[in-house]
């Protein structure tokens, strides 16, 4: 029966701050006027919390749709066959593998799906539906942790990924998205091997009235220090520090990423207080490895999951859940700014599952 479950899973010329002697100690002259020029053009946020609210769960459903037909095509054939036997197991592990699970989640919810028929003496397919969307629930509710960030200030958020995953977009969305919550906000342009990174960080900042701190050129982590350094002149609530993405597999690079943590435990020990990782979710399996890999080098504490309103399979989180379990703070199924929301459980696997197919999505 389990035959699938062979398949494949699927430098600087600046000194740093904390790192070297205190005559290397950061100009923040320059960084300061990038700041200054930075002008708080965006609407300020949060006036529809209310309507917001149904609007995600409409938005996520049509995110999802994609993957909830590769999902429930195969599903609804299979919960609709006349009895449960050894044939439509196998091609539920199919479907599983195929939308992402991996092998060791899919294991596990065909060993829990066969506990529970044994259990509960099921015999029909269409009793399976409610018993997988129950399974899957209990896999990824872990996962739901919401970012708290009161508990310092300024609180210090570091952000990792790889190029394209959709980093600095998602910490335009973000910054959004603290100010709906009465927070001021505050971004490192920590990714200086990227001019185009800089330039775009800055139009989120303009676009959302919070400061930037960049430089022309110099070490991510001398950025991300004169970013705290402004953060607590000005009693901001949260830093968000972008950093130049990274492959996991260059080690020398990883280790960049690495320095600049040490250096904000130098200006501050209780920090960084959230390194969040990135995720593009259409890589499928590779996602688990980069979790993984980032981990670490820079203990991960929080997961962002971009790109699922495209190719993407949902079912990676069950794999992440499985293999690498970490807090995902963030989904994100859009290019809008409102389109990155916290991560709830029971919205994900409802709109993973059910609701009307919008295959236009």
């Amino acid at each position: 029966m389990f035959s699938f479950l062979k398949k494949k899973d699927a430098p600087s010329s600046r000194n740093v701050p904390g790192e070297s002697a205190a005559s290397n100690a950061p100009n923040t002259s320059s960084a300061h006027e990038a700041a200054a020029a930075v002008a708080p053009t965006a609407t300020p946020a949060g006036p529809q919390a209310a309507s917001a609210s149904t609007s995600w769960r409409d938005r996520l459903k049509a995110g999802l749709s994609r993957t909830r037909a590769a999902l429930t095509t195969p599903l609804g054939e299979l919960f609709s066959r006349s009895r449960i036997d050894e044939a439509l197991l196998d091609d539920l592990e199919t479907t599983l593998l195929t939308a992402d699970c991996g092998v060791d989640a899919t294991q596990w919810l065909l060993d829990e799906l066969k506990l529970t028929v044994k259990k509960n003496k099921l015999d029909s397919p269409s009793q399976l539906r409610q018993v997988l969307a129950d399974r899957l629930m209990t896999l990824l509710a872990p996962l739901e942790q919401p970012l708290d960030v009161t508990a310092h200030k300024p609180f210090i958020v570091m952000i990792a990924g790889v190029n394209g995953a959709g980093k600095t977009t998602s910490i335009g969305k973000l910054a959004k998205h603290l100010q709906s919550q009465g927070k001021s906000v505050l971004l490192a342009a920590g990714d200086t091997f990227r001019a185009a990174a800089r330039e775009q960080l800055k139009a989120w900042g303009e676009r959302n009235g919070v400061a930037v701190i960049a430089q022309e050129s110099g070490d991510p982590a001398a950025v991300v220090f004169d970013a705290i350094s402004a953060a607590r002149a000005r009693n901001i609530d949260v830093v968000l520090a972008d950093t130049a993405g990274r492959l996991p597999t260059q080690l020398h690079l990883m280790e960049e990423i690495a320095k600049v943590r040490r250096v904000i435990q130098k200006i501050d020990a209780t920090g960084p207080h959230e390194v969040l990782l990135v995720l593009d979710a259409s890589i499928g399996q590779n996602a688990v490895q980069q979790v993984k890999a980032f981990d670490q080098s820079i203990q991960v504490t929080g997961l962002v999951l971009t790109k699922l309103d495209g190719t993407a399979k949902g079912g990676v989180l069950a794999a992440i859940a499985r293999q690498c379990p970490k807090p995902v703070r963030f989904i994100g199924v859009g290019e809008g700014i409102d389109d990155l929301q916290p991560f709830r459980a029971g919205e994900f696997v409802e709109a993973l599952l059910t609701g009307p197919e919008n295959t236009a999505a």
